[in-house]
């Protein structure tokens, strides 16, 4: 496993929190004795599981962990053997909220955590720590509606990480949360990751943040152009099947993400 590495004390894009993050995110599909062991490696003293109710709609976790510079918010992602089901009948309608017009399905799951997650947040940043969001999959979507939650009352927040996320909410959300929060937070997308193209533009969705994109190679490149992204994602499909993977499924694993962030360590893509 790589380094973790984590840099608390800088809102800007920087590869190592990329990485750390991303493990981070990787973790979070732990059990809660397994995430506290390996947090514990990795430099944090504290860490506390969150799960929604049983009576819940939605399985939602995260973990809360910190020391004394940071605080690290990290939600789980849909686990692989439900992810066509997930992408089938994720309930996409549009609802309005506090933050504006987002993807129902994703704030309620939200909701579901919501009190535990802000009241274990308060219990770690005892030290006015700097705080730090990240997931893969649903748990990009989570920590990206955590974010635009906190920054509704001007909570500091210095960087939301995502691996594989879905569209979250309309363009008027996105041009809300990017106004406010888009400098620090940034978008990775794993060339073909078919995840990252739902809930679709048709549908009234956008992305937010500042979007890096591995291409074929898994060379990370910052906002890539429309038509480059698609040639790579065609050349990573056909490289794919000829070893008998779907890249849109494959794309979107978390450690082909964790893997190629540890791989452009010494890469700026700005």
């Amino acid at each position: 496993m790589p380094n973790f590495q984590l840099n608390p004390n800088t809102t800007r894009w920087r590869a190592e929190n990329a990485l750390s993050l991303a493990m981070a995110a990787q973790l979070a599909y732990q059990d809660a004795g397994a995430i506290d062991a390996t947090l514990k490696t990795w430099g944090f003293d504290r860490s506390s599981f969150i799960e929604s109710p049983p009576e819940a709609e939605w399985d939602t976790q995260a973990f809360v962990a910190s020391n004394a510079e940071a605080v690290v918010v990290a939600f789980r992602g849909t686990q692989p053997d439900k992810l066509t089901d997930w992408i089938t009948d994720a309930d996409v309608v549009l609802a309005m909220t506090e933050v504006g017009l987002v993807h129902y399905g994703f704030w309620a799951a939200l909701k579901s955590v919501w009190g535990q997650v802000e009241q274990t947040i308060q219990n770690h940043q005892y030290r006015q720590q700097s705080l730090w969001f990240t997931g893969h999959s649903l748990g990009a979507a989570l920590a990206t509606l955590a974010t635009a939650k906190l920054r509704l009352g001007l909570k500091p927040v210095h960087g939301l990480y995502t691996y594989g996320s879905p569209r979250v909410g309309s363009l008027q959300f996105t041009d809300r949360f990017d106004g406010d929060f888009g400098e620090f937070t940034f978008r990775y997308v794993n060339n073909s990751d078919v995840v990252t193209r739902v809930a679709t533009r048709e549908m009234g969705y956008s992305h937010v943040g500042t979007s890096l994109t591995f291409d074929a190679s898994g060379v990370v490149h910052a906002d890539m152009h429309f038509w480059n992204k698609l040639l790579e994602r065609l050349k990573g499909d056909l490289d794919e099947f000829l070893h008998g993977k779907v890249a849109p499924f494959n794309d979107h694993a978390i450690e082909n993400y964790v893997n190629n962030t540890e791989k452009n360590l010494q890469r700026n893509p700005f």
